[in-house]
């Protein structure tokens, strides 16, 4: 198939150091004490979401309505924020400050009471919390073209989100097995104190692991020829852009378009593979969070893994041949039974993910014009969240239409197969 090659390729001004992509790397491993910890398994599902709050379904109702109306806030900031920092040369300062205001959040965290009237604070430090988390994740995509090369970018992206996997199992272990576990005494508190306490450790844990981006790779140089521009108008500049890719670089846009759809059924993967292990295939709690630290490590294997194929084949290959596996996966699942069923072919989807993720990264990377990577990454983040409701709403609508929870299995497949129908006609990016 044709390459696409009006654009040109990431490259660096010099090679990235070791000390540089561990530092780059660290961020992935910070951030997942918010993503994996507080949105996804320990403060949301077993403090946020119980019935001290007021019951699953209300709770749940209440923090889709928050997480909502972040994802509206992103799809409205990511690219201009992802431009401006192109422009002002301050990329590293930006993703300092979102990353500041996440751990200040996160730690904020602490002072949601088990008690029903603090149930809107809780969503909403989450939800704002989302939105500067992406933000930052803007600026942090952007700067894996200031540390790559066309040769090196997949395998370096594969370490970042191998590093964001890895991060989430230390912590959720040290978490369970130090504080959390039946009969662990952690200084005499009290069940719903430790979920409190987990926040602060949370934040400290994002704190510590960002730092060491913000002094390894220097900040991006600003263009002296570039106007300044208002922030209404960053917005006309943006129609702008999209309008020259339409002329110019179709094929990145339909990319953009793609990887919206797969994205969203990747991530419903893992919003919806605990309440499906629970409720299919008959999982304990416990059994969920054992489940949760072994999938992570297998999508780390994945993610680590997929560089290699990256760089040598191009991304477009991996994700096609990630979404092909994640089908095959999904349908033994769909019509299997039992927790053996669960655990072999749960993995097999796990490891897929993180291929497909890393190398979608990779694939905006090598399309992104240099002095443009925070804007093509916002529309990247931006494109993300105008999809995100197409697999929850399957997924619901599939357990409502058929009266059982497996047949949601089948919506995120639809969605999965959907992502991959656009993905086939798109060019690949030209590699060097």
């Amino acid at each position: 198939m044709t390459e696409i090659t009006a654009t040109p390729e990431p490259t660096a001004t010099s090679p990235a150091t070791k000390r540089q992509i561990v530092a780059w790397a660290a961020w992935d491993w910070g951030s997942a004490a918010f993503n994996a910890v507080m949105t996804t398994f320990i403060f949301t599902a077993f403090y946020l979401t119980t019935d001290i709050f007021g019951g699953a379904d209300y709770t749940s109702q209440v923090l889709g309505l928050a997480l909502g109306i972040a994802g509206l806030l992103i799809a409205l900031l990511a690219p201009v924020a992802g431009q401006r920092t192109d422009h002002s040369g301050r990329r590293r300062l930006w993703l300092g400050v979102n990353t500041l205001l996440v751990v200040l959040l996160t730690a904020s965290c602490f002072f949601v009471l088990p008690e029903p009237g603090y149930l809107i604070l809780g969503c909403a430090l989450l939800a704002a919390g989302h939105v500067f988390s992406e933000l930052a994740s803007v600026n942090y995509n952007a700067m894996l073209l200031q540390i790559s090369t066309p040769k090196t970018i997949g395998k370096i992206s594969g370490v970042g989100w191998a590093s964001g996997y890895l991060g989430g199992i230390v912590l959720l272990v040290a978490l369970y097995f130090g504080m959390l576990a039946p009969g662990v005494d952690f200084f005499g508190l009290d069940e719903n104190t430790k979920y409190r306490v987990v926040a602060l450790i949370s934040a400290a844990w994002i704190a510590v692991f960002s730092i060491p981006v913000l002094f390894a790779v220097p900040e991006n140089p600003r263009d002296p020829a570039e106007p300044k521009i208002g922030f209404f108008g960053s917005y006309l500049h943006l129609f702008r852009t999209i309008a020259r890719l339409w002329r110019t670089q179709r094929h990145t846009l339909y990319f953009l378009i793609s990887s919206a759809v797969f994205r969203d059924g990747l991530a419903a993967i893992f919003t919806f593979g605990a309440v499906i292990a629970v409720g299919t295939f008959g999982f304990a709690k416990g059994d969920v969070l054992i489940f949760a630290i072994a999938g992570n490590v297998v999508a780390a294997i994945g993610a680590f893994s997929a560089g290699y194929f990256d760089d040598k084949w191009g991304p477009k290959a991996v994700i096609v041949a990630s979404l092909a596996g994640l089908l095959i996966s999904g349908a033994v699942l769909f019509f299997g039974s039992g927790k053996t069923v669960f655990w072999v072919f749960g993995l097999l989807l796990c490891l897929f993910v993180g291929p497909a993720q890393s190398s979608a990264r990779t694939f905006v990377g090598r399309l992104a014009p240099v002095g443009g990577e925070g804007e093509l990454y916002g529309l990247y983040a931006t494109t993300g969240r105008a999809a995100s409701f197409i697999a929850p709403m399957l997924f619901a609508g599939f357990i409502a239409w058929f009266g059982s929870q497996r047949w949601g299995i089948l919506g995120i497949m639809i969605v999965l197969l959907a992502g991959l129908a656009l993905l086939l006609p798109v060019r690949s990016p030209a590699r060097t």
